[in-house]
């Protein structure tokens, strides 16, 4: 790469973030200063309980598929965790993950937890990279998929071409799908980069995977879909949760604190009004991020009492492959 195109590069990278915080910081401001407050309230304690308490089943069932990702790296490294501790340790991380963060809940928590059970560091990296690799894989050809068929609005009406759409919702697919042949064709089975190496997945657990990984967003997206209650096919709900979850990643707000309202009103609020486009989204805030969260706090009380009685054996067997 020529030096003039290395810097323009290397300016885009550190300016985009910005920019695009930046715009989608503006939006939420925008939003929140036109929005009727108490009409969201009205609409959110008109909610019927039924639809609430499915959409809390959907939510539990997603966290439950969600922590499964942690048993892909307990296979590939061969740590002596039972399946229900690795469970338990995955399930807690992602709760503080979607409220806190993923510094906070997704590294560090995941890292205090494993290690206090008689993991090393080292271990519990490869255990969060093969659960973000599933996790990315899903979103990858889920949203592909997504912008091939049904790619999401806003409500002014811009988007991109839908050539264009296409174009990029295939490459996502086709970026998915190579994994599996990655994993397949790849020998020895490992990625090093800068001293750290990587075991990869045998090519059928590679493509379980990818359906994991789908089946997270899927069930996701079926829980905001629930909370709706038909009044919007599943297809522009789940473009509309797509898009706010790349907002909040790429803008580092925890939890996604308003870009999440800000992106469902600006995607879905030509459909219905705005006061219940945020009803719904505050609903799906307390039953995917809060309940779950209410129910970590305690068990991460309870894991932590458990570890201290806990005398670390060997972190490692021998992997299975």
């Amino acid at each position: 790469m020529k030096p003039w195109a290395r810097t323009t590069w290397l300016w885009f990278k550190r300016v985009a973030p910005w920019a695009l915080a930046a715009l989608v910081l503006t939006l939420v401001v925008r939003q929140a200063r036109t929005v009727d407050w108490p009409a969201v309230w009205q609409a959110l304690q008109q909610m019927p309980p039924g639809r609430l308490a499915a959409a809390a089943g959907l939510a539990l069932l997603s966290h439950g598929l969600y922590a499964s990702f942690d048993l892909i790296g307990r296979r590939l490294t061969g740590h002596r965790l039972s399946t229900l501790r690795t469970l338990g340790t995955a399930a807690i991380s992602y709760a503080f993950n979607l409220n806190a963060g993923s510094l906070v809940g997704g590294f560090a928590l995941r890292l205090r937890l494993y290690t206090r059970w008689g993991l090393s560091a080292s271990t519990v990296a490869q255990i969060i990279a093969h659960s973000m690799a599933t996790n990315w894989l899903g979103y990858l050809w889920v949203g592909g998929a997504v912008l091939l068929w049904a790619p999401p609005r806003l409500t002014d009406g811009w988007a991109l071409p839908d050539p264009a759409l296409r174009t990029i919702g295939l490459a996502m697919v086709l970026v998915a799908l190579a994994y599996p042949v990655l994993c397949r064709f790849v020998r020895p089975r490992r990625l090093a980069w800068r001293g750290q190496s990587l075991t990869l997945a045998s090519a059928p657990l590679a493509v379980w995977q990818l359906v994991a990984g789908g089946a997270s967003w899927l069930l996701i997206g079926a829980t905001v879909w629930s909370l709706f209650g038909g009044r919007i096919d599943y297809p522009t709900v789940l473009g509309a949760l797509l898009l706010a979850a790349l907002a909040g990643v790429l803008t580092h707000v925890p939890a996604g604190l308003g870009v999440l309202e800000a992106v469902f009103v600006a995607t879905l609020g030509a459909r219905l009004p705005v006061a219940e486009v945020l009803a719904t989204v505050l609903a799906y805030r307390a039953v995917y991020y809060l309940l779950p969260l209410a129910l970590a706090l305690p068990a991460y009380a309870l894991s932590e009492a458990a570890a201290r009685r806990h005398r670390p054996g060997a972190d490692r067997a021998p992997a299975q492959h």
